[in-house]
């Protein structure tokens, strides 16, 4: 782990060879330790440790130059000042660039495990034997991935502020196939704490959704349904909508399901159920968040929609400056509040209704709608009358996560989930009306 004073010091060698009026460094060091299996056997073990700095520098007209190196000695950072100098004396003027900030006082994040950041392939191995050693129990073959991290990052520019933080972070999934291929079923589990997952946990959630759907598939057209997400489809929704969706200057510029028609912005508006409360919160403890927002000022608690109500926009420096507003935080982590049912109530709950295990390939279709396009994978059920029924096909669907949030009925206890493609989160699983499926996908 590279320590507070060895990036401080690296961070002000580039600074102090950097001959243009601003200059800012951000440095990232990680350590992966790994273990992937497939056909029930281990395939991959692994260790790796990158690291990497970006200097940013600007002229006195606002050119600007960026370069990325990943030597952090002497001459490797020499020639990554040289070069992102050489960037800004060619590029045009960027009429957006703003002064840097002076020095910071940044929260205290509690992000890094310490018995994590040690774990070595070794300890790895006893939660890939569980899923193994469960999977042939049943006749099923099982692949996944498991992994651990240990990272730090720091910032710092001439004007004075610097920044250091760690965290940790690991995560399991777990594939499940029946022996004719015709039935998969997935699940995970993901903390900054390692000690916090199980292996058997997670290879029971995944072999009981493969016997599950090893009967004969019940085919479902296209259409709209009432759906029953678990947590990892709610999951990669969430990773859209804060990164995509809250930006003020989108909103302003018409751009956004959050702009008015007309003009203006939905800010203050009742958009979503009074039960839907969406926020960053980087001092959680369960979600690892960087002390500082992306324009070096400090990271804070901040709701972006309260009781269904709008409370905030994401405002960056040069936009708030010109919107005559103060900067707000970056969507820095997502937690989406629930309600006290677990997914069984969700299914007591419905009359009829799709239940899905998760996501996959998720992308943007419309940014103006957030509407996005996506496949169901590993397990999509029928409900009827308050139980699970039949396994059905899987579907390709187009939806907006403002919109599943709007027509959302019914939400479960949150908990901390990582979908296929985006980040943790702490989200519940939920019902929600009106959801599209817009063909049949013949995957498994």
């Amino acid at each position: 782990m590279i320590s507070p004073q060895d990036a401080k010091s690296i961070i002000d060698n580039v600074l102090s060879q950097s001959k243009l009026p601003q200059c800012r460094v951000d440095l990232t060091w990680t350590e992966d330790v790994f273990v992937r299996f497939a056909r029930n056997g281990i395939t991959t073990s692994g260790y790796r440790t990158t690291q990497q700095v970006t200097i940013t520098t600007a002229t006195s007209d606002r050119r600007e130059g960026t370069a990325i190196v990943s030597e952090l000695n002497d001459e490797g950072l020499r020639r990554g000042v040289q070069q992102a100098e050489q960037l800004a004396s060619i590029s045009p003027p960027n009429p957006e660039n703003m002064p840097e900030p002076g020095p910071q006082k940044y929260p205290m994040l509690e992000d890094f495990d310490q018995d994590t950041g040690l774990a070595r392939s070794d300890r790895l191995i006893p939660y890939v034997k569980s899923v193994i050693e469960m999977a042939r129990g049943k006749q099923l073959t099982a692949a996944g991935y498991i992994q651990r991290s240990a990272n730090a990052i720091a910032a710092g520019n001439k004007a004075g502020a610097f920044g250091y933080h760690t965290y940790t972070d690991a995560s399991l999934t777990s594939t499940m196939r029946n022996a004719g291929g015709t039935s998969s079923g997935w699940a995970e589990q993901s903390s900054e704490r390692l000690r916090d997952i199980s292996g058997e946990s997670v290879a029971r959630v995944s072999i009981e959704k493969c016997l599950r759907g090893a009967g004969s598939r019940k085919q479902l057209s296209p259409g709209q349904y009432t759906v029953i997400l678990e947590p990892a489809a709610v999951a990669d929704l969430l990773m859209w909508l804060s990164f995509a969706g809250f930006s003020a200057r989108d909103a302003e510029q018409g751009q956004s399901f959050l702009s008015k028609q007309g003009g203006g912005t939905r800010l203050g508006d009742k958009m979503f159920p009074e039960y839907i409360t969406l926020r960053s919160d980087p001092v959680n403890g369960k979600l690892w968040a960087s002390p500082w927002a992306s324009s070096l000022l400090p990271n804070q608690p901040i709701a972006w929609v309260e009781s269904g109500v709008v409370k905030n926009l994401v405002y960056d420096r040069y936009w708030a400056a010109k919107a005559k507003r103060e900067p707000t935080p970056d969507f820095s982590n997502g937690v989406l509040e629930g309600q006290d049912n677990g997914l069984e109530d969700l299914i007591r709950s419905a009359e009829r209704a799709l239940l899905v295990t998760r996501f996959w390939y998720v992308r943007m279709l419309q940014p103006q709608t957030l509407q996005l396009t996506g496949l169901t994978r590993d397990g999509v059920f029928l409900v009827e009358n308050g139980r699970v029924t039949d396994p059905v096909n899987n579907f390709r669907w187009n939806e907006s996560p403002a919109r599943v949030l709007q027509n959302a009925r019914k939400l479960g206890r949150p908990v901390r989930s990582q979908g296929s493609e985006g980040f943790a989160s702490i989200v519940p699983p939920l019902v929600a009306e009106n959801f599209t499926f817009a063909s049949v996908s013949e995957a498994v």
